[in-house]
């Protein structure tokens, strides 16, 4: 537990010290008062070299010299800026009328995740098994699996797009693409590793090809499996963002780019992050839920 909140406090502890300790960077001057510098103004981000030169110019010339703070960039918000962003972001209203607050783009994008995967894993678990299962099959099947998957899910964004339209369709189109021959591959190379004992007794006690799929071998890899599932999930989310800039932006991404766009990077960083924990709750809930279905599983009790 407390290794568990070190991994966490020692990265927060770092951007700290990047925020809000002057001499480790700050290579930025927020302009508080502009003097007779025609150009500056107040809140604006100048670099220290250019600040410089112009207190040098100003002193030369007997005028009002600028003042300002060193600051990091505007692309660097301080830690207590992006806990204040995770309020506010769900309270202020969006810059464009008519387009989602953030708790509806979560909820979005959640969705995304659920369909894409849901689909994914209807098709790739069953395969993946009978190819864990049966070699024929995993000969037929696995050497293109193999090619396919190399092949960069968001290269197909234009085809997906083409045939599916540009809402939600080609987002869940791309997600699959990116979990689908991934999920088939390690899920069959799962069903190999049964115990091949197993295997043997059931075929000497003359059970059929169903049955030692559905009686044998689905019960004795399912803790693996159930593993399994949880990783491939936070493969799916890696994909979301490209997947919901294919068509028309929506979800988190949206909320991200528009941001990004008005340069509300302390809400930019407080998305990422929500994502971050989202995904990181979602984990910790399915293995505590797997902690409770197999509970003869070693494994499983040490994560």
């Amino acid at each position: 537990m407390i290794l568990g909140v070190f991994s966490f406090l020692l990265p927060l502890l770092i951007w700290s010290v990047v925020s809000y300790v002057p001499f480790v960077w700050h290579p930025k001057v927020l302009i508080t008062n502009p003097g007779d510098v025609d150009y500056l103004q107040v809140d604006m981000y100048v670099d220290k070299a250019v600040f410089a030169d112009e207190l040098k110019n100003m002193r030369t010339e007997g005028k009002a010299v600028p003042e300002g703070i060193p600051v990091n960039p505007v692309y660097l918000p301080a830690p207590d800026q992006v806990a204040k962003a995770f309020y506010t972001a769900f309270t202020t209203a969006p810059e464009q009328k008519d387009m989602p607050w953030l708790h509806e783009s979560l909820w979005h994008s959640i969705k995304i995740i659920f369909w894409s995967f849901l689909l994914s894993s209807l098709i790739g678990v069953p395969l993946g098994i009978v190819c864990g299962a049966y070699v024929p099959i995993s000969r037929l099947i696995e050497p293109f699996v193999e090619f396919f998957r190399y092949l960069p899910a968001p290269a197909f964004g234009a085809l997906a797009v083409a045939i599916l339209g540009i809402y939600d369709g080609p987002k869940i189109a791309i997600i699959v693409i990116g979990t689908l021959f991934q999920q088939i591959l390690i899920i069959a190379n799962t069903t190999r590793k049964i115990d091949f004992t197993l295997l043997e007794a059931a075929m000497t006690l003359g059970t059929t090809p169903f049955k030692l799929i559905t009686k044998v071998v689905i019960p004795g890899v399912l803790p693996d499996l159930y593993r399994d599932q949880r990783i491939l999930l936070g493969w799916a989310w890696t994909y979301l963002i490209v997947a919901e800039l294919i068509g028309t932006s929506s979800g988190i991404t949206w909320f991200i780019t528009q941001q990004a766009r008005y340069q509300h990077f302390d809400n930019v960083y407080a998305a990422i992050m929500m994502i971050g924990i989202l995904g990181l709750g979602m984990d910790l809930l399915l293995a505590r839920l797997g902690r409770k279905l197999f509970p003869w599983d070693q494994s499983q009790n040490k994560n």
